[in-house]
């Protein structure tokens, strides 16, 4: 059971630990690491694609290629890695690898011990002349319509079909087995419909208050959610409830798994007329710009344009994490890292150090 005096004195805790008592930065870039599927399949030698557990199976059949892949990141340059999760369900595990439901929770928690390990042991390597950051722990928070393994997480038409307790009720179980294994932040992802962003944010507000978390949307154009919703629409409002509620620990809104080449419109029309101290924080992690189809699988990847080219506009438009999403690899992180680097210096600001102090919260 998720323990909220608990998450507060484990905040406080990594404050001490880290000795920084400033205050929480939130004017400069985090680098996020990139597809975990795409990467793993690194180590496992095999697609992935086609799975219903997607690369969730390999948290229980080969969790040293999950290890391996987050410590991939962490070597490029991610301030923070996203556990396993995001297909992760106990529906799922009961139908696809026959476990129970304590099973099924004990495993989605052992996936966060897994990143956990992959962090300390990078850490681990850094040597007194080399200080390290301390990374992120990010849970990665699926969709409801990703354990219908019906493709619904992009396209949203479960919003009509399910009510808003309903989608609560679904997400509650992954999101305490995270929290009480130790993570830092709820990266909620992928989410293709209004809906279930506002019943989301609703259960952060009010069952886990100290809990910091983003909101990541799937898109179908330059300016719809994947449901038909508009992006600045829903995210303005988002953003104007969370301020109501006096919730101070929504970090970002933003799209995840989209197209790079409609992200820079999607942000202009949330930030692009706003006063900069009025800009609304925006996180971005987008695929390659190849295309799936189910008969050909990825196809486009001699005609994409590299996504460090992007994240200069989008920094500019008051993108604060940036990362890859499907078939992106370490090596693609390792330049957006670099991107980051030489955009912060050409405006002569310091690079972002916010995730070895995250502050208590009020």
């Amino acid at each position: 059971m998720y323990d909220k005096r608990r998450e507060c004195e484990r905040y406080k805790m990594t404050e001490h630990q880290t000795g920084n008592h400033g205050n929480f930065i939130m004017s400069n870039v985090t680098v996020l690491d990139g597809g975990f599927a795409t990467q793993l399949s690194v180590h496992v030698g095999k697609s992935i694609d086609g799975d219903p557990l997607w690369s969730a199976r390999f948290n229980a059949t080969d969790p040293n290629a999950v290890f391996k892949t987050h410590l991939d990141f962490l070597e490029a340059g991610a301030e923070a890695i996203m556990t396993n999760t995001y297909q992760a369900s106990i529906e799922g595990y009961v139908e696809y690898l026959n476990l129970n439901e304590d099973t099924s929770l004990n495993l989605i928690k052992s996936t966060v011990r897994v990143a956990q390990m992959a962090r300390n042991h990078f850490l681990a390597k850094a040597s007194v002349n080399e200080p390290r950051t301390i990374p992120l722990l990010v849970a990665s928070i699926g969709p409801y319509g990703a354990h219908l393994h019906d493709g619904s997480e992009y396209t949203g038409r479960y919003s009509s079909e399910v009510s808003m307790d309903t989608i609560q009720k679904w997400h509650r179980p992954r999101i305490d087995a995270c929290l009480e294994a130790g993570v830092d932040v709820l990266g909620i992802e992928t989410i293709p419909c209004k809906m279930e962003a506002e019943a989301l944010l609703d259960m952060m507000c009010d069952e886990y208050p100290t809990v910091r978390f983003w909101i990541s949307f799937q898109c179908k154009d330059n300016q719809h959610l994947a449901n038909g919703e508009l992006f600045s629409e829903t995210v303005n409002s988002l953003w104007t409830k969370a301020r109501l509620r006096r919730n101070k620990n929504l970090l970002a809104l933003g799209v995840n798994c989209v197209h790079p080449q409609i992200v820079t419109p999607l942000f202009r029309s949330v930030n692009e007329k706003k006063h900069p101290e009025a800009r609304i924080p925006l996180i971005v992690y987008p695929n390659s710009g190849e295309v799936y189809t189910v008969e050909d699988g990825w196809q486009g990847r001699e005609d994409c344009v590299p996504l460090e080219h992007y994240v200069p506009q989008w920094i500019d438009l008051g993108a604060q994490f940036i990362g890859g999403c499907c078939r992106t690899y370490a090596r693609d992180i390792k330049r957006i890292k670099q991107t980051v680097i030489n955009h912060a210096s050409s405006q002569s600001l310091p690079l972002n150090l916010w995730p070895t102090h995250l502050p208590t919260s009020n």
